[in-house]
């Protein structure tokens, strides 16, 4: 079962919007053998299979009656379409943000964790400034305005007490602690050219987690570090706090990616996102096409009653639904010729904010995006010469 929320019709006091219901045939036959009813923030689903109550984000409530079957398609033969109203109540006070680039304010005190091992990399540092970077292509910008050479060709860095924000990295100095939890290995990169043998590989300094070797960001210039934000966890530092033992990977990832290109989007008015490593290669293509669906994957065992299930993988089914992106993807590896065409387009017309990411980790974004693209129902995979993924806010 999967549901998403289209378009909100706006409403005094409340927000109604209309969910898409999509049921297999081997649950349902028929839309006669599905009833829908809400009980405050939950969804209930009677098949012939069993019961299953849906567990709504909150603010949410189902609308009662207003479930009705529309047609599935002829390409849909397997599935159950069904349309259904819910209220949404508008949110009267700020919901806390986990996204590190919200979190970081000046004059607090913070500790940055390896999310892969969460050793404790950096101990209680206190910023004076907290400041934003230009976004990625501010240096073109400069070139198309500026008749003299680039004033501004060097580089900008932290100062001993700042943290400077990039679109997917922060930069800042290193102190005395990092000796103990970090190492920096120089490593070959390979030019953007790789068949042009005069061409000679660059070198990059990358900096890893003593502890777990997971490589954290890179050393740019003497005595300062970028940390990229899907490597590192910051928290206040309060008390004794200890923070988790571990964190699912591809989950923090998802919601870290998920909250980032949320952030972008609102900031710069786009919708376009050109994941890029920091070679300068494209690696996939991104399309984010609205922020304010609920989706939910319910397994087989919960429409049947029973209760094991199966929580390890980050996108198995859970009956709690969960607000989420929509995002049209491509990946740049493909060699289909629509998958070429795409490429080229967005290259010629410049579409596409650069969102810069260590190699790994955008083969580990493009697998949570496949991974999600599998628990869709056939019909909502594609759209026209992309695939449909979701990614949990």
């Amino acid at each position: 079962m999967h549901r998403e929320k289209s378009r909100p019709e706006k409403l005094r006091g409340c927000r109604t919007v209309c969910f898409g219901n999509f049921k297999r045939k081997d649950v349902a036959r028929s839309p006669a053998d599905v009833v829908v009813s809400g009980e405050y923030s939950s969804l209930l689903v009677f098949t012939p299979r069993g019961e299953l109550s849906l567990t709504l984000p909150a603010g949410v409530t189902f609308k009662p009656g207003s479930c009705f079957p529309t047609s599935a398609g002829e390409s849909c033969g397997e599935e159950l379409h069904f349309r259904l109203r819910i209220n949404v109540k508008p949110s009267t006070e700020e919901e806390a943000s986990d996204n590190v680039m919200e979190t970081l304010r000046a004059k607090e005190t913070y500790c940055f964790h390896c999310q892969g091992c969460m050793t404790r990399l950096l101990e209680d540092r206190v910023f004076k400034r907290v400041l934003p970077l230009p976004n990625g292509n501010w240096n073109s910008i400069v070139d198309d305005w500026c008749c003299h050479p680039d004033p501004f060709a060097k580089k900008l860095l932290p100062r001993a007490d700042d943290c400077l924000l990039g679109d997917t990295f922060l930069l800042l100095a290193r102190d005395s602690s990092c000796e103990d939890t970090l190492t920096v290995e120089e490593a070959p990169v390979d030019s953007e050219d790789g068949q042009d043998s005069k061409k000679s590989s660059r070198r990059v300094a990358l900096v890893s987690c003593k502890s777990c070797s997971s490589v954290l960001g890179e050393a740019v210039a003497p005595g300062m570090v970028k940390l990229y934000i899907t490597q590192v966890v910051v928290e206040r530092a309060e008390g004794d706090r200890e923070p988790e033992t571990s964190l699912n990977r591809s989950l923090f990832l998802e919601k870290t990616i998920a909250a980032r290109l949320l952030g972008l989007s609102s900031s710069m008015s786009t919708f376009h996102f050109s994941v890029q490593t920091p070679d300068g290669k494209t690696f996939l293509l991104l399309w984010l096409l609205n922020s304010d669906s609920i989706t939910a994957s319910v397994p087989e065992t919960c429409v049947a009653g029973e209760s094991s299930v199966d929580s390890s993988s980050p996108h198995s089914p859970s009956p709690t639904a969960a607000t989420v992106l929509k995002l049209l993807y491509t990946s740049c590896s493909d060699t289909s010729t629509q998958h070429r065409d795409i490429a080229d387009s967005w290259e010629a017309n410049a579409i596409g904010h650069a969102v810069v990411l260590p190699l790994k980790v955008c083969e580990e974004l493009l697998q949570v995006l496949e991974d999600s693209n599998s628990t869709l129902p056939a019909s909502m995979r594609r759209m026209r010469s992309y695939e449909v993924a979701y990614l949990r806010l």
